[in-house]
């Protein structure tokens, strides 16, 4: 008989932080925008704040991808370099946290919420892999 290993908590989670993530990119756009209107922004820190966020979208993405292929077609390997995109995630997320320019009370719940959904998300995965190696 055949078992099915793929955890469907996991890929509720991916959908949930897939939609959640837009929300993030879109909000945190506009907090750039907005403190770079109204407080003095130094200009050699608003390009690098955008350039992150951007390269933090496109690793959600292939994080995303790569968790979702690897969770649904059961194997580890996509599932375990999704794991490791995630710590450059946090990473970028901490940034947005506590060392970019300005942080304002909106980032602070964004990326808490963010950080949150990962840890959440590394647990399951975790899980997958040791479900699909066994």
């Amino acid at each position: 008989s055949s078992y099915q290993l793929s955890s469907v908590p996991l890929q509720i989670l991916f959908y949930i932080n897939g939609i959640y993530y837009i929300f993030y990119f879109l909000a945190t756009l506009a907090m750039i925008v907005y403190k770079s209107e109204v407080f003095s922004y130094p200009d050699d820190f608003l390009a690098p704040d955008l350039a992150l966020l951007f390269i933090m979208a496109i690793l959600e993405v292939l994080r995303l991808y790569l968790g979702s292929k690897g969770n649904l077609t059961e194997e580890e390997a996509p599932l375990g370099l999704s794991l490791v995109i995630t710590v450059g995630s946090v990473i970028l997320s901490v940034y947005f946290l506590v060392w970019q320019t300005y942080v304002l009370k909106a980032d602070v719940i964004l990326n808490a919420l963010l950080l949150f959904t990962y840890g959440l998300e590394s647990v399951l995965k975790v899980v997958a892999i040791a479900a699909f190696v066994s």
